[in-house]
């Protein structure tokens, strides 16, 4: 998988932490290189619909890939535990 820094990835896995589903779109924001050599870490910044941030938390670099010309961008409401 080819990203580069700053470009809309999107989430192949859930991240339970923030309520986020697979297909959730972000902005790459830094790779962060594995201490031990194991698999990268990508540094997420996510916003909202009208483009407010909303947090960054960083997954594996397997948790992302990127967007395609036959996808389309959908809203739906962020419910996150209280």
């Amino acid at each position: 998988m080819d990203v580069q820094l700053y470009q809309e990835v999107a989430l192949t896995m859930p991240v339970a932490e923030f309520a986020l589903k697979r297909g959730d779109v972000a902005m790459l924001v830094d790779i962060v290189p594995h201490p031990a050599g194991g698999e990268d870490g990508y540094v997420l910044e996510f916003f909202n619909a009208i483009g407010e941030s909303l947090f960054v938390t960083t997954v594996p670099r397997s948790s992302v890939e990127p967007l395609h010309a036959n996808e389309i961008l959908s809203v739906r409401t962020l419910v996150r535990a209280a």
